[in-house]
């Protein structure tokens, strides 16, 4: 196997493009199995699924295809054993052998499922055989990016000209519910060839659908022994890796020697499933022992307590029998001393998040968000880089809420949460993952969005923030009761992805900030006064001297022989279009004109919003783009989602999306407007509601 480590080397993150051109996530092809199922048994023929066929293609196209064997061919179990069966009761019939694919990972994460037949049902329905209504087609579940997902494979497998699989194995030959585990798993993720290289934290949560805590066993905490009895008696799934070490890379399985063994018997740079710990009394006292698995099936540890360890004569006759087993299948115990030195991460998946907590048998609440980072509007970057678009990034809502236990109110409440990123194409390693991460800070208001300003008056709560190239960060925090804003961003910015956002605790709420609109401050009157009453007056009457107010036509000459020397950079004017716009929306009294006072309302509105764009036009271009709008639009104090902001600009920007003072200001009235008009009909400030009459 290709030594595990690999899939941590850092990789190139993508080159911004000039222009977004966003590619959301490739959903998996939804298939109904019963319906191909009783299709199949009706006409008597046995499944054919052209969605991953039977050819090179679902394979892969890279350095995959150098290690199949010549004669490559697809043949259905009943034509590789005599008495072929889905899946075997006995657990040790469940253990698995690694094929030519590196997906040491995938192996180590399944291992740990087969000692949970309920979890294991789940993804791997039992209701399948070669027998009972047979059809030549099987279906597995997996958890996919916040859903429950089905795939569906027909059983025609790779084998060499000796009729062996060439990929995942059973140690019992006539047992098929693996290689067929990792056909589905492969389709799901594009090719068998997406198989290679992962982490078993991935392929934990893919089948379990539960949330991660990796323990970095070069600092392990003092409680590391309570931490695994934990997790084992809370059905934990646990796997952990080996230290990358020098190694060559492999060619194929039965060539163990060109991956780098180590002279103690461990695999350099390998995943391995823990799969049981256990407390025994030497004769000099305690020792803690953890059992693990190597997903090869062979290859095993020789140090202390491997199956010929002087140490098991330091037990009682009764200990040996029960724990000591002679036979190179693989699983090995050591000490947890040696585990803590030769492994360099510890993956604990819970489907709960409970292990971490102080709150035995407690029930926890989960939320899940869906979100994106689009360049120029929420692909802010983090605040390590110094361009002043972090604010940009999307922002949720987070309420955590005193938790009582009895009479008694808990103080700090335990808070995990994990951010996890999509691959963007239908492969699963066709482009690397970007560097990500979130910040947490605490926060007095819960009905705004951070304005950028907060951001360099306030530090996070997660002070030292992580940013990781994997495809999930998690961390749990212990938070006293109270409003937070969580901000998931890339490490750089303008870098796009798809991400989902999950937080679990004892009680709390989470919502977006993804509002449609909501005025947040008044504008602020500077210009009141008899300085400005008689400015108004005098520019008002020039035009209206017979009639006391005004059309389109002398709004255009108002504003356009109105002198802005004192607020501008770039020449500004204002097109009978724009004027008719601005007008049929503050025209209250539907008359066509605009009365004296609504034209200071709209005077002060012009100066603030010109006061706004220029401070946003850094380039002194006379136009905004995509990031100065948003930045612009919460100067105003008016928060709007970046989804609507990006309409807007797509209605009012010229062809690149670029905004010009006129298109600003007959945008900001128009949010306005229908801002008043909202809260006019509003009962609770979320929606309007209408009965079916209406």
């Amino acid at each position: 196997a290709m030594p595990f480590l690999l899939c941590l080397k850092k990789k190139k993150s993508p080159v911004p493009l000039g222009r977004s051109i966003f590619q959301k996530h490739t959903p998996p092809i939804q298939q109904n199995y019963q319906a191909l199922l009783e299709t199949c048994l009706n006409n008597k023929r046995l499944f054919i699924d052209d969605k991953f066929p039977a050819h090179i293609s679902s394979i892969g196209t890279g350095a995959l295809l150098k290690k199949l064997p010549r004669n490559l061919q697809w043949k259905r179990p009943h034509a590789l054993h005599r008495s072929p069966v889905f899946y075997a009761a006995n657990r040790k019939q469940l253990d698995l052998c690694q094929g030519l694919v590196e997906n040491c990972w995938f192996l180590a994460a399944l291992e740990a499922l087969t000692f949970h037949q309920d979890i294991l049902a789940a993804v791997v329905p039992q209701n399948q055989s070669f027998e009972r209504k047979y059809a030549g087609i099987f279906h597995f579940r997996f958890w996919h990016f916040g859903e429950w997902v089905d795939v569906v494979v027909d059983d025609r497998l790779p084998v060499n000209e000796a009729g062996e699989l060439v990929f995942v194995s059973s140690v019992y030959k006539n047992v098929f519910w693996g290689a067929l585990l990792e056909k589905a798993y492969a389709k799901l993720c594009g090719s068998y060839e997406d198989l290679q290289i992962g982490q078993v934290s991935e392929a934990l949560v893919d089948f379990t659908g539960g949330v991660n805590i990796r323990i970095n066993l070069a600092a392990a905490p003092p409680d590391l022994w309570h931490i695994l009895t934990r997790a084992t008696y809370s059905r934990s799934l646990m796997g952990c890796q080996t230290h990358l070490g020098s190694f060559f890379p492999s060619v194929s399985l039965p060539c163990i020697q060109a991956t780098k063994v180590l002279k103690n018997g461990l695999v350099a740079g390998h995943a391995y499933t823990v799969t049981g710990i256990r407390k025994v009394t030497c004769q000099y006292g305690p020792e803690n022992l953890v059992r693990l698995r190597n997903p090869w099936g062979k290859i095993e540890w020789k140090g202390d307590w491997s199956d010929s360890s002087y140490k098991w004569e330091l037990l009682s006759p009764k200990e040996k029998i029960l724990l000591r087993k002679k036979k190179e299948d693989g699983e090995f115990w050591m000490s947890l001393q040696d585990f803590k030195i030769h492994f360099v991460d510890l993956m604990i998946c819970k489907l709960t998040p409970d292990l971490m907590s102080r709150e035995d048998g407690k029930k926890w609440m989960y939320s899940l968000k869906s979100g994106r980072w689009v360049k120029g509007s929420t692909a802010g970057g983090s605040l390590g880089f110094c361009n002043g678009t972090f604010w940009m990034n999307p922002q949720y809502w987070l309420n955590v809420l005193p938790v009582e236990d009895g009479k008694k109110s808990l103080g700090s409440c335990n808070v995990v949460i994990s951010l996890m990123q999509k691959y963007s194409s239908k492969h699963r390693n066709r482009a690397p993952h970007l560097f990500i991460g979130f910040s947490l800070y605490k926060y007095q208001e819960s009905n705004r969005k951070l304005p950028p300003a907060f951001f360099t008056r306030h530090h996070p709560v997660n002070k030292h923030q992580v940013f990781l190239d994997e495809r999930e960060v998690t961390h749990d925090f212990h938070l006293e009761p109270g409003i937070y804003v969580i901000v998931p961003s890339t490490l750089k910015p303008q870098q796009e992805s798809e991400f989902i956002l999950r937080v679990f605790s004892r009680k709390h709420l989470m919502i977006l900030f993804i509002y449609f609109f909501n005025i947040l401050k008044e504008i602020v009157d500077r210009y009141e006064g008899k300085i400005w009453e008689d400015f108004f007056t005098k520019h008002f009457e020039q035009v209206s001297v017979c009639n006391p107010e005004i059309n389109a036509v002398q709004l255009q000459r108002i504003l356009n022989n109105i002198s802005w020397r004192n607020f501008q950079s770039f020449r500004l004017s204002f097109s009978l279009d724009a004027c008719q716009g601005i007008l049929a929306l503050l025209d209250l009294n539907a008359t066509g004109t605009l009365s004296i006072q609504e034209f200071r309302v709209l005077w002060k509105r012009l100066l603030f919003y010109l006061e706004v764009f220029q401070k946003r036009d850094t380039n002194r271009s006379g136009k905004l783009d995509l990031v100065e709008l948003h930045a612009a639009v919460q100067e105003t104090g008016i928060s709007l989602s970046n989804e609507v902001c990006n309409l807007m600009a797509i209605r009012y920007g010229d062809p690149d999306l670029k905004i010009s003072f006129e298109s600003f200001v007959w945008f900001m009235l128009r949010v306005e407007i229908m801002g008043e008009a909202f809260r006019n009909l509003t009962q609770d400030g979320k929606g309007i509601y209408l009965r079916e009459s209406e």
